[in-house]
């Protein structure tokens, strides 16, 4: 706490100290607050000795470390020892970057919420390297993860609104995170321990200048602020009610004082001097690196750097608009240092295609709720330290000191801190979450590749304080954190029984004989039995052995098929007699010798009767006989008349004899015509009246016909004598 006076009362205000560390030089700040009002109470700028930082980032240490023990030290003498500070970091050196994790889950049983919870930290280990894939750092422990959110999680492919519980073959989770380089923190807090001060909050430097000039009110408008330093312009753009964009370009005030320094060959620090000097007076006295001085022209050291304007307003206007989607925002409010550039607010106007008006210098007087402690002069360079300090205190970013297996961590709190935030802080990659998973291997089966998975590792253990946690749990200053490593997955392991569960032995039972099938198993080339292990890159063949003709020679019953053929000759050549061959069943369906068995089949076999020649005739396509049946005189007569010679083994026959493999069939044919009325004498004893008179009719149908008309089956014939 902190005593003032101000308008005649004694105001008791909380002191803050905050310190801007720039690429031209060091400002530190005592802010005294009061119930949300803000009063400047001291201000110290020191210019670097030498170049000790470059675009915001220290490059030397000590050089650094010297300025701010010198501020330090003034501001102690006026207010006190001085213990905590708060310091900002380069907006520019905030980098975002989208992972993708994705798992197999088929063997697994339903997603936890703590499966969820490391596939996101795996997706943003995954973000972090792809990170780190795009620049020069070659470890991935150059970042700090400060945040990241979840885009999408997806289930086989497609998009889901939660993973806990699901079930499939496949889960992803997409992810965006934001990550700050270490080297960046580590820098600012080893200068600021050579002094023997502590980091009390760290800020963004353009949340830092967007705090106090364009409040949440304002941030509906689509308004760019850029603060405009020594070696970077930093850029920040509002819309929507949000901060949508953060950006940088590597160009500032010293692209000015460089200008000036190479065309009046001057020493950088003098053309500095030089270049703040412009807008003091009508001209400006120089004196170059040969000890000449010349007097100047204000108006005309202007027309000099205006190329150098113009490029710097050209690549903060480029960067605007790539920041704002490819158009001009309705503002630009231009802060820090380099603002003060004669003709650049105007460059911006023109390469923005802004009216002028549209495009200018904040002061401090833009500042609501501040005041400055009488001798400390208003200048738009003063907006981000005053920033800092404001930014630090309203939504400052403290830091844990968190142990993990036994390596102390730091922390930034950006929000609230888990312990999965302390694994990816301390480098846990993601199969360090998990045990191993085994080595698979593959295997070709009958010219089809398979793959044979090892088994999933064990999920590791994460203790917090010595007991079992999730990597959701909160943590705190000092909290210890161990990771004990899950167990490795066993590699793949399986034999052909395990592969091939379609092809295993079956058992059926064949004319009354039990039989066992199973398949001949080649591995390499060499026969192998079901139970024995493949192994990486084997060659599988699988030869099946399941056939009807198979089953018969597996049980020494292969002549049941040579005696089923019925062979006979017919006009001297050798026939078989398909359907007096003996057949097989299984249950009522006839099967052939091609027949695939399946487990438990019951197969019989009928024999045939033997075939009549006649029937021998019919199955070679040829009919013996015309049949048919008539009336004769009021008696039913069958007619059955020849239309084949058939010869059997030499001899005459008459068609009804059983025929026998091995027989030997002649058929003539008899070149008969249609059975005609004359062919019933041949098979009735129709005897003549006596006395018969010599005038007769026949009839058929009761219609006159002649001895050679044909007839037809069921006609009725008569013979009528008059």
């Amino acid at each position: 706490m902190y005593i003032y006076r101000q308008k005649g009362w004694t105001i008791l205000a909380t002191t803050l100290f905050a310190l801007d560390i720039g690429t031209r030089s060091v400002v530190g700040i005592i802010l005294k607050e009061d119930n949300g009002s803000y009063h400047v109470a001291d201000l110290i700028s020191i210019e670097h000795k030498e170049r000790s930082m470059i675009d915001g980032q220290i490059h030397n240490i000590l050089s650094v470390a010297g300025v701010i023990s010198e501020i330090k030290e003034i501001l102690e003498k006026k207010h006190g020892p001085l213990h905590r500070v708060s310091v900002a970091a380069a907006g520019r050196s905030l980098k975002t970057a989208e992972g993708t994790m994705a798992v197999d889950i088929s063997q697994h049983a339903l997603i936890s919420n703590e499966d969820v919870n490391r596939l996101e930290l795996a997706a943003v280990q995954q973000a972090q390297q792809k990170l780190l894939s795009l620049g020069s750092f070659t470890k991935d422990d150059y970042y700090y993860c400060v945040g990241y959110s979840v885009l999408h999680y997806n289930l086989e492919g497609e998009e889901i609104g939660s993973l806990i519980d699901q079930a499939g073959r496949s889960a992803s989770v997409d992810v965006i995170a934001t990550f700050l380089p270490r080297v960046v923190i580590e820098s600012l807090l080893s200068a600021l321990k050579r002094t023997g001060l502590e980091m009390e909050a760290l800020t963004l430097e353009p949340i830092a200048a967007i705090s106090v000039l364009i409040p949440p009110s304002m941030r509906r408008l689509n308004v760019a602020l850029v603060d405009v330093g020594a070696g970077t312009s930093d850029i920040a753009i509002t819309d929507d009610n949000t901060v949508v964009a953060y950006g940088m370009v590597p160009l500032a005030g010293d692209e000015i004082t460089e200008e000036l320094s190479n065309h009046y060959l001057l020493d950088f620090p003098l053309a500095e001097n030089a270049k703040r000097s412009i807008s003091l007076g009508d001209e400006i006295v120089l004196t170059d690196i040969l000890g000449f001085e010349q007097r100047v022209a204000a108006v005309d050291v202007t027309t000099i750097i205006k190329p150098a304007v113009e490029r710097l307003a050209k690549s903060i206007s480029a960067e605007i608009k790539k920041l704002n989607n490819g158009h001009s925002p309705k503002a630009v409010m231009v802060v820090g240092g380099g603002s003060l550039t004669p003709g650049l607010t105007k460059e911006i106007s023109i390469c923005l295609e802004l009216p002028e008006n549209r495009v200018g210098i904040r002061q401090l007087d833009a500042l609501n709720g501040i005041t400055l402690e009488a001798g400390i002069v208003s200048s738009p360079e003063l907006v981000t330290p005053i920033g800092i300090a404001i930014a630090a205190r309203r939504a400052p970013i403290h830091y844990l000191s968190i142990s993990v297996n036994h390596k102390t961590m730091r922390l930034f709190k950006l929000k609230e801190m888990t312990v999965g935030d302390a694994l990816l802080a301390a480098n846990i990659t993601p199969r360090q979450l998990y045990g191993m998973p085994g080595l698979g291997m593959s295997v070709s089966v009958n010219g089809k590749d398979i793959l044979i998975p090892g088994e999933h590792g064990t999920p590791s253990t994460v203790l917090l304080n010595g007991k079992i946690a999730s990597t959701k749990d909160f943590v705190t200053d000092a909290d210890q954190i161990e990771l004990l490593a899950g167990k490795d997955g066993a590699d793949a392991s399986a034999t052909i029984r395990d592969l091939l569960d379609e092809s295993m032995p079956i058992h059926a039972t064949i004319d009354g004989i039990s039989v066992k099938l199973e398949p001949a198993i080649f591995i390499n080339g060499i026969q192998q039995s079901f139970d024995t292990k493949v192994q990486d890159r084997d060659t599988i063949v699988i030869s099946q052995t399941r056939t009807l003709v198979a089953a018969l020679a597996k049980i020494n019953r292969g002549q049941l098929l040579e005696e089923n053929a019925f062979i006979v000759t017919i006009n001297q050549k050798a026939m078989t007699l398909k359907k007096c061959t003996s057949e097989f069943f299984v249950g009522k369906l006839a099967i052939r010798s091609s027949y695939v068995i399946k487990d438990g089949d019951v197969i019989t076999r009928q024999k045939q009767a033997l075939p009549s020649a006649e029937e021998v005739a019919s199955e070679i396509g040829e009919r013996a006989f015309d049949e048919i049946t008539v009336t004769f005189n009021g008696s039913i007569l069958p007619i059955r008349k020849p239309r084949l010679s058939i010869v059997l083994n030499g001899q005459p026959a008459t068609g009804t004899e059983v025929i026998k493999p091995g027989n030997k069939l002649e058929f003539t044919s008899l070149n008969t015509g249609p059975v005609v009325f004359s062919d019933i004498f041949a098979f009735t004893d129709y005897n003549l009246p006596e006395n018969p008179s010599s005038n007769y009719q026949l009839l058929r149908n009761g219609s006159q016909i002649g001895f050679n008309d044909q007839i037809f089956g069921g006609d009725v014939l008569e013979i009528i004598f008059a």
